[in-house]
């Protein structure tokens, strides 16, 4: 294995902390190593508890480390909320090479010039995505590497978020004994895997529901031209179903996926559990006709919002439809519940590669392909991502030395024994 094209995402979520280490050969994603961890310092998508957040990380990272037998030295990771802002940018420089051709440092400064406006103290510069490259008037250039000219633009989006939240992001990561390589924004990365070039294409709406948070994004013409964060997730389904069932909110999220169902039409009364009540022992039995009238209720709620949101934003139809993903998919029922409420093509996307077949490897499979792909437009390069594990026994060179100064020191007795000698017979 080339370890030089291995890379690591991580992605920070309400409640996994998910790492994915994958190899790349011929620009494809090979995963060889997953590493999931309760995360218990996030909420509604932000960190709340530094500490907790810091030994999640490291037990996803520990978890990924076994299945590899490496040590993960640097992540890519992944960025969201409503503190993230895109903005169109546009640079322009003039080709250096007296050759004309452009080259890796013609792209980088024209990427920089288009960086080079006002922004605010409180928000930095996440990343630029390029969406168009232009040489002397041909516009609609993906890579002008090798291209002769002399006047180079790029159009792109540039990437804003809070100093604050990224910081603290950062933080856990260098906490946990990390280098962050890269930053990667969640719906770029979710759009990755989740999205057909043609729909991208088309205009699309990308709904990535989580544990805390569901993320809005849209496409159009292949590029990301707007996202939104809503509070609402999987965990107010959760709290709903522990205040029904009178149960801890442990007991109502394993019963909510082993049992639950989104659509009450397809629920099955016949499919029966039990349920312990919270501050005693007594066991309640219900089955998944009267869970399903709960979720329903409350991701209907939420795709209601959803709709709002792609309202408010300017898009109240797209014609490629919705595409769904995200943890709260391995819901049965989910996508008919949402074909009713959107009244629109609606489909699922769960990764198709062996060991990430969840909706909640979606950001950080995404993560991997699409930071590899903005790097080779960018000219960017990355470094390793793991290393060999160091010897854990390493008292041979310690012994060695231990020899080496038992060798000096019976080399200067020698010495000082001969001196004596020489004194004795020639004084």
């Amino acid at each position: 294995m080339n370890r030089s094209e291995v890379l690591v995402s991580l992605d920070i979520g309400t409640s996994k902390v998910k790492v994915i280490v994958g190899e790349v050969s011929n620009e494809t994603i090979n995963v060889i190593g997953v590493g999931t961890a309760e995360s218990v310092g996030m909420k509604k998508g932000a960190i709340v508890d530094i500490d907790q957040t810091v030994h999640a990380i490291q037990n996803a990272v520990d978890q990924a480390e076994r299945m590899v037998d490496m040590s993960i030295k640097r992540v890519i990771v992944t960025v969201n909320g409503d503190h993230i802002q895109l903005q169109n940018c546009h640079g322009v420089v003039a080709v250096s090479s007296e050759t004309r051709e452009i080259d890796d440092e013609d792209v980088t400064r024209v990427i920089e010039a288009s960086q080079v406006m006002q922004i605010p103290p409180e928000r930095e510069i996440v990343d630029v995505i390029p969406q168009q490259f232009i040489v002397d008037g041909q516009d609609e250039i993906t890579d002008p590497r090798g291209m002769i000219g002399v006047r180079l633009e790029m159009q792109g989006t540039l990437i804003t978020c809070g100093k604050t939240n990224l910081h603290n992001i950062l933080k856990c990561v260098e906490r946990a004994g990390l280098d962050v390589q890269d930053i990667c924004l969640q719906p770029l990365a979710a759009g990755e895997v989740a999205l057909s070039q043609d729909e991208k294409s088309l205009g699309v709406g990308l709904i990535n529901i989580g544990a805390g948070s569901t993320t809005v994004s849209v496409f159009i013409e292949g590029n990301l031209v707007n996202t939104s964060v809503i509070p609402l997730g999987g965990d107010n389904i959760t709290k709903d179903l522990s205040i029904g069932l009178k149960t801890t909110t442990e007991e109502a999220e394993n019963i909510k996926l082993e049992y639950g169902h989104a659509y009450l039409n397809s629920a099955l009364e016949d499919n029966s559990f039990t349920v312990t009540t919270i501050g005693s022992d007594e066991k309640q039995t219900f089955n998944q006709v009267q869970i399903a009238e709960i979720i329903e209720a409350r991701l209907d709620e939420i795709f209601h919002f959803i709709l709002q949101e792609f309202r408010r934003m300017g898009y109240p139809q797209l014609p490629g439809g919705y595409v769904l993903t995200g943890g709260l998919m391995r819901i049965p029922g989910t996508l008919d519940l949402a074909r009713d409420v959107f009244q629109a093509n609606v489909r699922l996307s769960i990764p198709t590669h062996i060991g990430v077949r969840e909706p909640y490897y979606t950001v950080g499979l995404g993560t991997l392909q699409f930071a590899y792909r903005n790097a080779k437009i960018q000219g960017k390069a990355y470094a390793v991502g793991i290393e060999s594990h160091q010897a854990k026994s390493e008292p041979k060179p310690k012994e060695s030395i231990k020899a080496q100064r038992k060798q000096a020191n019976q080399a200067k007795d020698k010495e000082g024994f001969m001196k004596k000698i020489q004194n004795y017979f020639f004084d």
